[in-house]
This record gives C-alpha cells, structure tokens and sequence, in this order.
C-alpha cells in the first residue's frame, strides 16, 4: 500500500507542481502588469466584498466535498445528491447577497459596490456546477486534467483583464477575471467528466455525509471568517486605498508562503484518506512532508524579509510601497501558514471533523480578539502582530492535535524543523548585516547580493551537513534530473 501511494503521492505532487507553479508565474505577470493599470482603490473595493464571496462559497459546498473525499467509496447517489444541495444553496446564497448588496454598499459608502457584487455573485452559481467534478477528479487523483485546465483558465482570464484593464474598466476587469476563472474550469469539467447527476436526492447518503461534513463547513465558515474580517475593518475603519495596499501584500505574500504547502495539500488529503487507518504511515507521511516543506519553504520567506522594499519597487512601481511593511510582518506568518495544511488536513482525512471544528473556534476566537485588538489600539501596525501571533498559534495547536491523535508528537515535529529554521535565521542576520556593511547605493544591487548571498550559504549548509530534509527534497526531483547521481556513476567507471 505504502508503495503504491508514493507512486500516486509523486504523479500527484508533479502535475500539481506544474499548476501551481505555472499559474504562480502567470499570477506574477498579471501583478506586475494589473498593479501599474490599475490603483489601490480597484484592489480595496474587490478586498471589501471578498468576505461575502467566500462565506458564501463556504455554504455552498457544506463541507460535503471533503466528505466525498474522505468516503472510501462515494456512490452515484451520493454525487447527486451533492450536486443538488450546492445548486440549491447557490440560488440561496445569490438571492440573499442580491438583496443585501445596497446595504452592503451602503455600509462602506461606495455605492458603486452594490453593482459589483451583484455582477460577481453569478461565480457562486457557477462553481455549484463543478464542485462535485472537481472532487471527483481529487478523489481519482487525475491532477494532471485539473493542471491542464486551470493553466488555460488563468492564461485566459490574464489576457482579458490586462484588456480591460487597459482600456479603463477599472475594478470591473476584476470582476469578470473571477467570472472567467469560475466558467472555464466548469464548461470543460463537464463535458470532460462524463459525469451526469441523475434524478434523485437521497436523504440518507445526504445524512451520512452530513455527520462528517457539517464540521468540515463550520471549520471552514469559522476559518474563512476570521481570515476575512480584518479585510471588513479595513475597509470601514481606514479606506479601500489602505485595503489595497493590505491586499497587494497579502496576495503577494500568498504565492510565496502557499505555494509550496498548497501543491501538497491538494495531494495529500486523498493520500491521507487511503491511509487513515494507518497510523505509523501518516506519521511519516506528515514527517517527511513537513520537513520538504520547511526547506523550501522557510529560506524563500526569509528572502522575502531581506528583499522586500526592492521587490515591490521592481515589480509594482514606488505607487505600493506602502505596501512593503504590511508584507514583512505576513512573510513572518507565512513560515507558520507554510505547515498548517499538512497538519489539520490528517486529522480530516481520520474522520476528526468535530475535533477540528471546536479547536477551531478556539483558534479564531482567540485570533480576531489579536487581530481586531491591535487594530482598534494601535491601527494597522496592530492588526499586522495581531495576524503574526494568530498564525503561530494556529500552528502550536496543529501540531498539538496531531500529536494527540496520529502519535507524531509535536515535540519531535518542532526538532525536525529546527535546523531549516535556525539556519535561516543565521543566514539572514549575516546577510543583512553583511551586504550591510557594503553600504550599496543602488536599491536593487542591495537585494540581488543579499538574495543571492542567502542562496549560497544555505545551499552550502545543505551539501556540508546534508540535513534529512535536504534528501527527502532531493528525492521527489524525477530521476532524469538527478545530474549529480550520474556524476557519481561516472567518476567511478
């Protein structure tokens, strides 16, 4: 068994990678391009109606899709039954934010963002038609038909909002990108698929799946709420100009701290759920996960700190560098957002939903206490500490629930990380102080020296005391690309 899920772990993990990593260069096109066409002001009013959209989505898939996931064996009653819940609830969850929508404008003062979630609701109708295609495809592990896809969907989508955008749209080339991106995916999914819902609702799959899926979606409506709020008070306590700028340094800082993390995630939970009753082997599938993660994760992060004002300046003009602090403090939560999945993702895939629902609440709770207390005492400085510590508690308890329920103790997880972690502390403080003391006029030199200095010295830490996590990095590296394994061969023939 342990064979034939590290041959699927590798096939997934690889045209994930390709997705991810593909549509991150094209995310990173359409951020340098979008951020110089379009102000502050466009990103805000999109950040100030995200809460909405996402609690609704939130409703919509009811925690029934990871349910069809972590089911061994989903029938076609329970597809169907799934399909006719998510079109229902988004009829529901439109018709209410359609009606709400003036208020809601009327709650920031833009009247013009009545208009604009009208428009962008039709997403959540759309996506109702490809959530339970979409987790079929998971649940079979076809990652290479969703890698396809979503890399046409997000070249598609760039090419039209850089035109809009161009020719004066404003927020609403934002608009129909998220329009655009929900669309494509549907129209092929179902046609690729072959998958039809017939005429049937089963009130007990629809039970069955709701025991286990009911706090799935109270995890994910309490998760995505407190991850949203803060853009709430943005927007009302400052101005849709200070929530563009929190919102250019949160998207940023994702395709960095997410990248790497989300690539796994989107692999291992259906690997979790072929082997959640095998204790042992979803500990050290969480083991060498988590250390991978960290060594890549950590050092790109850390570089990001070092690196940050000339980054902004290059890819977005001196119009965002009010940008650059925000996204310092988010780089120091996203070393802790990097894990986060690898752990909660195993305590779903065993069938400990409620588990993660109560500690969940317990987390958010305690978070937007942080967050919206530093906002309100000392303005967006606080709300940043607020964000920073949040996310390093969220970690602790992960990791402490793991612990508990999988036996991969947490104590051992942190010791495992420790050498990534110090190591790019030292790193950073040499190369800071360092190329420092060079007293570099150009802005830009500054941080190419200090990128490519941390580079070196952690690739040389690697190959000197060749921590665990460096081979286990090397090892998901496909065979033909392993340069030095032939080098070896020849230098002994």
């Amino acid at each position: 068994m342990a064979d034939n899920l590290k041959q699927k772990a590798a096939s997934g993990v690889a045209w994930t990678s390709i997705q991810k990593f593909a549509g991150m260069g094209i995310s990173f096109i359409s951020g340098i391009i979008l951020a110089r066409l379009l102000t502050p002001y466009d990103y805000g009013c999109i950040g100030m109606l995200s809460i909405f959209m996402v609690l609704a989505n939130t409703f919509i898939d009811g925690g029934f899709g990871s349910a069809l996931i972590q089911k061994k064996q989903p029938t076609q009653t329970d597809y169907t039954t799934i399909f006719y819940w998510n079109i229902g609830m988004s009829a529901v969850m439109y018709v209410i934010l359609f009606f709400s929508a003036p208020a809601i404008a009327r709650f920031y003062k833009i009247p013009t963002l009545s208009s604009v979630l009208r428009v962008q609701g039709i997403v959540l109708f759309i996506n109702a038609f490809n959530l339970v295609q979409n987790n079929q495809l998971r649940k079979k592990l076809q990652f290479k038909a969703i890698s396809i896809v979503t890399l046409i969907t997000s070249i598609v989508s760039l090419t039209v909002t850089i035109w809009m955008a161009y020719n004066g749209f404003g927020v609403w080339s934002l608009v129909v990108s998220n329009i655009l991106t929900s669309f494509i995916p549907t129209v092929v999914f179902w046609f690729y698929l072959k998958w039809r819902p017939s005429f049937e609702f089963s009130k007990q799959s629809f039970k069955e799946l709701f025991e286990f899926g009911v706090f799935m979606f109270l995890s994910n409506f309490v998760n995505e709420l407190g991850a949203k709020i803060s853009h709430l008070f943005i927007g009302k306590v400052f101005s849709p100009v200070t929530l563009g700028y929190y919102t250019k340094a949160t998207s940023t800082e994702n395709l960095a701290s997410t990248s790497i993390s989300s690539v796994m995630a989107q692999v291992t939970y259906p690997l979790y759920a072929e082997a959640q009753d095998n204790k042992i082997l979803l500990g050290n599938m969480i083991k060498r996960l988590t250390t991978t993660i960290a060594y890549l994760s950590f050092p790109l992060m850390f570089i990001l700190i070092l690196t940050a004002k000339p980054i902004f300046l290059l890819l977005y003009s001196d119009r965002w560098l009010v940008s650059v602090p925000y996204f310092q403090f988010l780089c120091v939560a996203g070393i802790a957002v990097c894990l986060q999945s690898v752990n909660t993702q195993t305590l779903a895939a065993i069938g400990k939903s409620k588990v993660m629902f109560w500690w969940t609440l317990v987390k958010r709770t305690l978070g937007s206490t942080l967050v919206l207390g530093g906002l309100f005492l000392w303005g967006m400085k606080g709300l940043l500490i607020g964000v920073v510590l949040y996310t390093w508690l969220c970690y602790f308890v992960n990791i402490g629930l793991v612990s508990k329920h999988i036996g991969y103790h947490w104590s051992k997880q942190l010791l495992h990380l420790m050498p990534m972690g110090l190591t790019c502390v030292i790193v950073s403080v040499i190369c800071y102080f360092g190329v420092g003391f060079l007293h570099l006029e150009n802005i830009y030199m500054d941080g190419l020296v200090k990128g490519v200095l941390f580079v070196l010295l952690y690739l040389g830490w690697s190959f000197i005391f060749k921590p665990e996590s460096f081979t286990y990095t090397l090892s998901i590296i496909p065979s033909k690309f392993r340069f030095w394994e032939k080098y070896k061969k020849n230098s002994y023939e």
